[in-house]
Parts: C-alpha cells; structure tokens; sequence
C-alpha cells in the first residue's frame, strides 16, 4: 500500500518545531516564547530559530492518569490527527514506498527508500513516544529520512501502546517481529535496531531479552535520546528540568512510566535498560542525544553500562540540541550530520 498523499503546503523547520512537545500535538498550541529557554549561539541558525518556538507551557501539561484507558484513547487518536500532515509532507519529500504488513502477527510498516536494491539487510525501528504516544504511521518523519539516508529498508514495528498493553506484551511484540525476520531466512548480520525515546529504552530492552531467552542478537543498535531509565533517576532530571523544552517528568511523563509498567518492575532490566547486565553481551550500539534534554544522564549512564563490560559503544551527543532533534527537526544541519554518522555506523556492522 502506498501511503503517500496528495503534497499539502511543506511545514517550516520552524513549525515543525512549534508542534513536537508531548503535549502541543495533542492540544492547542500555547504562545510561543523564545524566552523560555536560553536560546544557544553555539548551534545552527536553523535549529536557534527552531528552538526559539518552543513553549514551556506545553512541556509540563499534564497527561492522563495512568489508568485513564478513555483518555489515553482520546489522547492518542488527537495526536494521530495533529501528526498526519507533517508525515505526510516527510513522504511526499523522500517518496519511500511503504506497506502495510503483519510480522509475527505484529502490524509494521515496511519502508522501502526511494532507489532501493533487493537487499537481505534491514532496520527494526521502534518509534517513541513515551510507550504511550504515537504510532508506526505518525512516526514515519523519523523512519523516512532515516531510511533514505542509510538505505536500509525500515521495518517500523507499530506496537500496542500503554495503558492498553504493558511491557512484556510490548517487548514480546518486537521480538516476534524480529523473529518473524528471522524466519524469513536472515540471519542477525542482516539485522539491526534503532528506536528515539522510549522507543531507544525498547529497543534495548527487546535485544536483553532476545538474548536472555536464547534468540540471538542483532548486528547493531542504535539509540536516540533513549529513555533507558524510566524512573526519575539521574542528574540531568534535576539539574537540565528548566532547560528542556520538551520533557517534563511530574505528571507527564511519570503518568507515561506508570501506564507502561507498575512502579515494581520500573527497574527491570527490560523496562529500563541501564539496569541490564552486559558482562553477558549486547550488540555494538551508537548513543545519541543533546544537551538540553533531561534525558542526557540516561545517555550517559547506559553509555557507561555498556563501556563498562566491554560492549563497543559511541555516546555521539549533540551541543544546545533538544530531545529527538533527528526526528522533529530532519532537515537541521545537526539532524542530518547525526543520521549521517548513523549510516555510517550501520555500514560498519549491518550486512557484514
């Protein structure tokens, strides 16, 4: 199925921008106020005027009790509606061809880039969103650009969202895609992973427990901003919670946490990687994030998780960047200088 549209009028960097907090998308904008947040001169003159949009009032709106399923629903489908035209000028930009299939009985999109080659190589992407956003189609502005820049065709893996299914479903669904890969005669050189966000926390906690369960490991891992600890654990969660413009933790995202799996299991290494033992091995992995986002110390712990037990791993972060720069903002010199390293990384480890 192609699912690319009639072209509607391009969204600016700049408006792309003013729609990624959590909660912009899902309600009506608040004012944008450049004086929110210390706008950088170390960065690009796009991503400053980027940045200069963003609305501390939309950071900390809260979200729905973790129980809510009503509301999550109603949350959801309003975010899938403020998405469609930005991924659909994405589609219209980089004309992939997208199918709709199943793989082990898990819905996926399968992008194909433009100029695409049979190849047995393939990139398993779990899309963010705090576990409890999005969805495969309203992410396709970060599995897009990401398959055209490395070639690799994109298997988005269109998970069931929290509240309505929990971690172990979830982590369970990205395995029985994987495996569903597997089966179709590639072997794990074929195969890596990337996710951004709580889809960077997945992907981590999916390849622990392909491993812990005897499957096999991908060739590599890729990780954006990755929420690899989902309690409020780490400096950068106090120390960067009035700098960031995206991410608030109090009744935001710790609703997302607690929707996704009880306080009990918030640590369990697949919940929340940074936990993981790696002294019994992961794949070569590529970290990516800014220093704006209160998410950095999760960076910086799982880096030093897997640096500790011998694990190849880049930790690749990005001066006065913001949360999931790559995705919202694909056109920045920065976004694409970070997708470029990427794909380069993959060249090294995928098909090998």
């Amino acid at each position: 199925m192609n699912l690319t549209r009639s072209r509607p009028s391009r969204p600016t960097g700049m408006a792309l921008a003013a729609a990624s907090g959590w909660f912009v998308a899902a309600f009506s904008m608040a004012p944008a106020l450049g004086q929110d947040f210390v706008v950088p001169s170390t960065i690009s003159k796009q991503a400053q005027e980027a940045l200069a949009q963003f609305s501390r009032a939309a950071a900390i709106a809260p979200l729905p009790a973790p129980d809510d399923f009503d509301a999550w629903k109603e949350v959801q489908a309003r975010i899938e509606m403020k998405r469609a035209e930005a991924n659909s000028a994405v589609v219209e930009q980089y004309q992939p061809r997208i199918q709709e299939r199943k793989l082990g009985g898990v819905p996926v999109l399968d992008i194909k880039p433009q100029g695409w080659k049979n190849s047995s190589s393939v990139l398993v992407y779990t899309h963010g969103g705090a576990y409890a956003l999005y969805s495969a189609r309203s992410r396709l502005m970060s599995a897009v650009p990401m398959a055209h820049d490395t070639g690799l065709r994109v298997v988005s893996v269109d998970y069931t969202l929290a509240p309505h299914a929990k971690w172990n479903e979830i982590t369970d669904q990205v395995v029985d895609v994987v495996r569903a890969l597997l089966e179709e005669g590639r072997t794990w050189n074929d195969i890596a992973i990337y996710g951004e966000s709580a889809g960077g926390g997945l992907a981590a906690g999916a390849v622990l427990k392909m491993r812990d369960t005897g499957l096999g490991m991908p060739a590599a891992v890729v990780l954006w901003s990755p929420w690899s600890d989902i309690t409020e654990t780490g400096d950068s969660y106090t120390t960067l919670k009035d700098a960031d413009p995206l991410l608030y933790y109090p009744k935001n995202l710790k609703n997302c946490a607690d929707a996704y799996a009880a306080p009990a299991d918030q640590k369990h290494p697949y919940v929340s990687p940074i936990y993981g033992d790696y002294s019994k091995g992961f794949p070569p992995t590529l970290i990516q994030a800014g220093t704006k986002e209160i998410f950095l110390s999760n960076a910086v712990r799982h880096y030093q998780a897997l640096d500790h037990a011998g694990i190849p791993v880049k930790l690749d972060l990005y001066e006065g960047m913001w949360h999931i720069f790559q995705v919202f903002n694909h056109d920045l010199p920065e976004s694409k200088i970070a997708r470029k390293k990427v794909s380069v990384f993959l060249g090294q480890h995928v098909g090998k």
